[in-house]
């Protein structure tokens, strides 16, 4: 053989065994290495569940990145502008409107369409809804949050309460009953004044939605919104709940166990809480239930994550599978069993984990009625001057309507940027 050409030869062998000991498992034609992107305690949850994914998926490799909640949002819009978004993560649900805005998401519907495992149906209406923008899915629940009424069984009882209220007219009823059994130095009820989240899910009871044009004004002086308002005030009028917030007491849980407050409205993470920190002589006394709403059991917001695929992913098959993957009930089943977080499809529901808990039972019933808040990427700046307003209320410092005008009048303020940028399309450049 020529001299050179056996060179030659063994150069380019040289070359190749560089070539294939530098590939990377995304190279090599077998494996698919996808980026995924979790924020918080549920990215320290999830990893347990990822190599049984991996398993099952032998051509697919996740690489997991956990975020810490407090810098997720501007990690997400500084890799969407250097073109570095991961393949899939969730998103918190009121963040799906910004992330559309920005034309980041991939419509999934045709994805959908051909994953017999999604079914639309099983999912609760409101958590399903919270990632359709403009007739388009962009999101499906991963989990789902809402909120109701935490309440002291045994006070509630011992006040003469014998059912469960349904509408506001028989709460306040009760919560009357309750101040005048526990005296002046307890409350009825508590409504932190830091927290906009009470206010926020009486007012989605309403006919009247938050804001109206398209999302490009308040709609905060309704008929439905004032009657909120109301009912909020009235509860501090009346002296049936304390002019506090959650940093002037010690902490909720060892407040509703001496018996400061009888009913609190939060989330189904506090389930795993008040198990854990209530006091063991009342350890039984407490329970949950549907919010009451203006005429009967009443909407909630329906919080929670969805997963998205991000247009920038070349890897979307591989993506999707993880999304199907985790979409299944017995995902669900056992995300809740290690986090508590709730399904947003009712199947997981009839798991003995679930069926045979009474503290969560009640958000069954509420997620039957919860919404998504407004489509908006401004909402939760909004959300935020509710709770300033809403604290200027309970303080007797804005009657109703100076409240109803002032949140109308901030609303219209931050959404003064969304409304011209729907009035000149043209300059919208990378939006949907």
């Amino acid at each position: 053989m020529n001299p050179l050409r056996t060179l030659a030869c063994v150069a380019l062998a040289c070359v190749a065994m560089l070539v294939s000991c530098s590939r990377t498992p995304t190279e090599d034609g077998k494996t698919t290495t996808i980026r995924f992107w979790v924020m918080g305690y549920e990215g320290d949850m999830v990893a347990q569940m990822l190599p049984d994914f991996e398993r099952t998926h032998p051509g697919i490799k996740v690489q997991l990145q956990q975020l810490p909640v407090t810098a997720a949002h501007e990690k997400l819009l500084t890799a969407f502008a250097g073109d570095a978004l991961p393949d899939v993560s969730p998103l918190g649900n009121t963040w799906i409107a910004e992330f559309a805005t920005l034309g980041a998401l991939e419509p999934l519907d045709p994805w959908i369409a051909r994953t017999p495992g999604i079914v639309v149906s099983d999912y609760f209406p409101g958590a399903w809804d919270t990632g359709v923008i403009d007739g388009k899915t962009l999101a499906v629940p991963w989990y789902v949050e809402t909120r109701l009424p935490f309440y002291r069984k045994d006070i509630v009882a011992a006040a003469g309460v014998k059912d469960l209220p349904q509408n506001w007219a028989e709460w306040r009823v009760a919560m009357r009953k309750v101040k005048q059994h526990v005296g002046p130095d307890r409350y009825a009820i508590l409504f932190p004044l830091n927290e906009y989240e009470p206010m926020l899910n009486l007012a989605v009871q309403q006919p009247d939605p938050l804001l109206r044009d398209g999302g490009r004004h308040g709609n905060f002086r309704s008929d439905g919104f004032k009657r909120t308002l109301r009912f909020y005030k009235e509860t501090f009028d009346e002296g049936l709940a304390p002019r506090v917030d959650n940093t002037r007491i010690s902490n909720v849980w060892q407040e509703l166990g001496r018996g400061y407050f009888s009913y609190y409205v939060n989330g189904p993470w506090n389930i795993a809480e008040f198990r854990k920190r209530l006091p063991a002589d009342v350890a039984d006394t407490w329970g949950t239930m549907p919010l009451p709403g203006p005429n009967g059991p009443g909407a909630s917001v329906a919080g929670g994550t969805s997963f998205v695929l991000f247009k920038q992913s070349k890897k979307k098959e591989a993506a999707w599978q993880l999304i199907a993957w985790l979409s299944e009930p017995a995902q669900q089943i056992r995300l809740h069993a290690i986090t508590g977080n709730p399904p947003p499809r009712r199947a997981p529901w009839s798991a003995p984990a679930l069926a045979n808990d009474p503290y969560i039972q009640a958000f069954r019933n509420q997620l039957e009625r919860a919404v998504s808040t407004p489509k908006v990427p401004e909402w939760e700046r909004i959300a935020q001057e509710m709770r300033f307003v809403g604290e200027l209320v309970a303080n007797d410092r804005l009657t109703v309507d100076e409240a109803a005008a002032e949140m109308d009048r901030r609303a219209d303020r931050i959404l003064e940027k969304r409304r011209w940028m729907l009035d000149h399309p043209a300059m919208q450049g990378g939006a949907q």
